[in-house]
């Protein structure tokens, strides 16, 4: 599998999830669409922390709906290259807290940090780190896989954006189909496209939001080699119902229910089966 990490040089550019692909350099004048917002801003290398650094500090972090509170005074602290899987029951507030994790929901209360980045007073550069993949591909489906990846890349200010195109293409197994157009491509091949989309900048910090849903199980197997091809040097966060998957998966779990941690450890401190009943007695806790 082709290696997708790039020297620290050639970083610089950040996922606005659906709302918005990504800023450019002030040279950049393309619009992409509705969903590319306008940005006029010149993007800076991206900050090198070090590897003492959390990638994810979180303290005291809440989200208030209303009256209901999604996400509940929740804190850990996550180490650089971990992944972290995080289960819990529908509306337990898993994806509520992934989102302000990934700057897409500023918090009611508490703090973040990312990469050693405050996400509240520095949003814009911790957005240089992050790479997001969810149940929306980001991807627009009447450009082929090529040129989705190339406007990405361009967004994005990419120092050599056709070389990464087309190494991601074939890190992804997509060379064959970089022409059509992505409407065409089913439900698993849109998905390895939008790994590459979300790897486009090299991010240090991947999050993914139930990335599974939907694939057939040889998808699944495909996604499954790709995400581990990428594991070295990043730190990846994942929503997930799967619990022998991403139980296997992690080097950390936590479980949340109605927004408050339950648990939360290394992989190597629980037993799979002690685990597997605690989830089961954290869904019967219902939901915030």
């Amino acid at each position: 599998m082709v290696s997708l990490k790039k020297p620290p040089a050639e970083r610089g550019a950040q996922d606005w999830g659906a709302a918005a692909p990504a800023a450019r350099p002030k040279a950049a004048s393309r619009t992409a669409g509705s969903a590319a917002s306008e940005f006029a801003r010149t993007i800076e290398p991206a900050h090198e922390a070090s590897g003492d650094v959390p990638a994810i500090a979180v303290s005291r972090l809440s989200k208030v709906f209303g009256t209901r509170k999604a996400v509940d005074d929740v804190s850990f602290s996550l180490p650089q290259g971990s992944f972290l899987s995080i289960f819990g029951p529908n509306g337990a507030g898993k994806t509520t807290m992934l989102r302000m994790l990934a700057t897409l929901s500023r918090p009611t209360s508490g703090t973040a940090s990312l990469m050693g980045i405050s996400l509240k007073d520095e949003p814009d550069r911790a957005r240089d780190h992050i790479g997001l993949i969810s149940h929306n591909s980001m991807l627009y489906p009447d450009l082929t896989a090529q040129e989705n990846l190339m406007l990405f890349a361009k967004l994005y200010g990419v120092a050599d954006p056709q070389a990464r195109v087309a190494e991601l293409l074939e890190a992804v197994e997509l060379k064959h189909r970089r022409l059509d157009v992505v409407r065409t491509f089913s439900r698993g091949m849109t998905q390895r496209l939008s790994i590459a989309r979300a790897l486009i900048h090299d991010p240090d910090v991947v999050f993914l939001d139930e990335p599974y849903s939907g694939l057939d199980p040889h998808a699944m197997d495909i996604f499954d080699e790709l995400i581990e091809s990428q594991r070295e040097g990043r730190t990846f966060i994942m929503v997930s119902h799967d619990l022998r998957k991403g139980f296997d998966m992690c080097t950390h779990a936590l479980v949340l229910a109605r927004g408050r941690i339950v648990a939360f450890d290394e992989k190597g401190n629980f037993d799979f089966d002690d685990f597997a009943r605690l989830y089961r007695e954290t869904v019967g806790m219902g939901v915030a």
